[in-house]
């Protein structure tokens, strides 16, 4: 890795803006990839990032870790016979118990999950889970069988690698579960600590992701509209509540056959209960918006600012036609609308981007529709076939092409002969709606003193939840399920939902550092630091083991810099050696 950096003059100065890039092999070409973007290494970034490093793992205790300092005994050492065992991936875990014990973790888990008469502490365990699912996510077993074994974490945790096993972690999994509540007030509480967080703004949305297998003896796996294209498969829904950051603050899993539409005032209802009834603003996509939902939410003084289904745009429409749109930047046009009793505001919102976009879908549609009922009417005069199936077939290629189908007015007759003949016209009036309104959709709020702009960077801030998704599904992989039991499958997404947790924090930290928006570059960048334990064989048989970390590269030192973040050198011996 090496650094560069570009320069640009702005305001009549000079700024100079530095990443850390990597050559990457792709076939038979190289090209650059950028791990991390430093900006302009200013002061007052280096101490911002520095403040947040200490808070983050200043105070943390890593005494367990270190050698303790003996004195200056010599012993005699065969050099020949020197070798090195036992390599394992320290960079990665050593960042992510760090996450786990600066959002306090460690001492949440002690607390809920007390020990007994386990080998294994359980408050260990469910941090196995956790990181494996933030390190390389995979399955129970392939912790078990190869991922804690090639990992440090049997050094870090003080875990034999033959402790960690597939039924200790399934159970870890059922003593989880149990927890999620706890865990959550106790994440919103540390979250906000360490980053000054303001739950003012919450953002609600909801996905779904399917199963493996037919998940018989799980009541919420169902079959319903499927948001990965699996509609072959069950699958289970998940809302989650995050901050205007997308840091998440609380989720619920539903029935894999819920309607979005019927989730809101429960998940409402949750966070209120859970969290108290403050002056909190819900934003929330069209998907969920009904006539009940908006009654709901108007009880007992709720502030929300949602979507609106595409038909409620119809009533705008002179407004449309009016020219008194405001900018709020390059390619996007808004505008308030008074509700007439004066306690809603409707805010029209114009997207070029989002224009030529439906534009071309509409056109698309349209030929690909035209293009169809032509051949079913050419191949209707060349031989005879039946109406009722010729009408189903047009109805099927309307249902395909919904985007345009209005467009087309299609007839089926019967000929005097009984053939099938297809007619059809286009309705312009559709064609002109469609023209007006491409690009264009509605919002409304019952915040009547915020400005148009300002309503609009609210709601669109619904991006962060549906990145928290992304992150979950392609990340952490959430999907597919493969446990089968509703509780497991529970655990399994609290998990992932933890493990999110932790991801968030490090994007945070790293971001405040200076080093971009990348978490899962900067743990495959670590994950390379291995630890690893050098035996000295002594003149007089014995055997010494030396537990060390590998010290890191120039590139890995920056980085670990720029996070306020120092390695141990040396980790303690085993038992045995220690005793030596």
């Amino acid at each position: 890795m090496y650094l560069r950096h570009t320069s640009i003059r702005k305001n009549g100065k000079r700024h100079t803006y530095w990443r850390l890039v990597r050559s990457v092999r792709c076939g038979s070409r190289v090209r650059q990839e950028t791990v991390a973007c430093l900006g302009e290494l200013d002061a007052q970034g280096r101490a911002k990032a520095r403040a947040l490093a200490e808070s983050l793992c200043g105070k943390l205790p890593q005494g367990h870790l270190f050698a303790p300092a003996d004195g200056d005994e010599r012993i005699e050492v065969r050099l020949k016979d020197v070798r090195v065992e036992r390599g394992r991936r320290f960079g990665d875990v050593f960042l992510g118990w760090t996450l786990w014990r600066a959002l306090k973790l460690d001492e949440l888990m002690a607390r809920l999950l007390p020990e007994g008469r386990e080998e294994v502490p359980w408050p260990t365990m469910a941090a196995v889970l956790v990181l494996a699912r933030l390190a390389e996510p995979s399955s129970e077993l392939h912790i078990a069988e190869d991922w804690f074994r090639k990992s440090a974490l049997d050094r870090l945790l003080d875990v034999p690698v033959e402790k960690v096993n597939e039924d200790r972690l399934y159970r870890a999994l059922d003593l989880l579960i149990p927890q999620k509540e706890e865990i959550e007030k106790h994440l919103k509480g540390r979250m906000g600590e360490l980053f000054q967080l303001e739950y003012d703004l919450v953002l609600y949305d909801v996905t779904s992701t399917y199963f493996e297998g037919a998940a018989s003896g799980n009541p919420l796996a169902q079959r319903g509209y499927s948001r990965d294209h699996r509609g072959d498969c069950k699958q289970v829904c998940i809302a989650l509540v995050v901050s205007r950051c997308g840091m998440p603050l609380g989720y619920e899993v539903f029935a894999g056959n819920r309607s979005d539409v019927t989730t809101l005032d429960e998940i409402v209802e949750t966070m209120e209960q859970r969290y108290g009834k403050s002056q909190r603003i819900w934003v929330v996509d069209r998907g969920m918006i009904s006539d009940d939902n908006m009654e709901f939410l108007k009880q007992e003084g709720r502030r929300y600012i949602v979507g609106t289904p595409r038909p409620m745009l119809k009533r705008f429409e002179a407004e449309l036609l009016k020219e008194d749109w405001r900018s709020v930047r390059e390619g996007l046009e808004v505008k308030l609308c008074p509700a007439p009793d004066g306690t809603e505001t409707f805010i029209l919102c114009r997207s070029a981007q989002r224009r030529e976009k439906e534009k071309a879908m509409h056109e698309r549609f349209e030929k690909r529709i035209e293009a169809a009922l032509e051949k079913m009417a050419s191949g209707c005069e060349r031989r005879r076939q039946d109406p009722l199936k010729v009408a189903r077939r047009v109805g099927a290629l309307l249902g395909r092409n919904s985007r345009a189908a209005g467009l087309f007015q299609v007839e089926v007759k019967t000929a005097e002969d009984g053939r099938a003949k297809v007619a059809w016209r286009k309705a312009e009036a559709w064609r002109d709606w469609a023209t007006l309104s491409e690009g264009c959709y509605l919002l409304r709020s019952n915040l009547t003193d915020w400005s148009a702009e300002d309503l609009w960077k609210a709601y669109i801030q619904l991006t962060e939840a549906e990145a928290a998704f992304r992150i979950h599904k392609s990340n952490l992989s959430l999907r597919p399920i493969w446990h089968q039991k509703q509780e497991r499958v529970e655990a399994h997404i609290l998990v992932c939902f933890l493990a999110y947790v932790l991801w968030k924090t490090l994007e945070k930290w790293q971001s405040q550092a200076g080093l971009g928006h990348s978490p899962r570059t900067l743990l495959e960048e670590l994950k390379t630091i291995q630890s690893a334990d050098v035996v000295l064989p002594t003149s007089d048989g014995r055997e010494l083991k030396l537990r060390c970390v590998v010290r890191p590269d120039k590139a890995q030192q920056d980085l670990l810099f720029r996070l306020g973040l120092a390695l141990p050198q040396r980790l303690r011996p085993p038992k045995i050696a220690a005793k030596m």
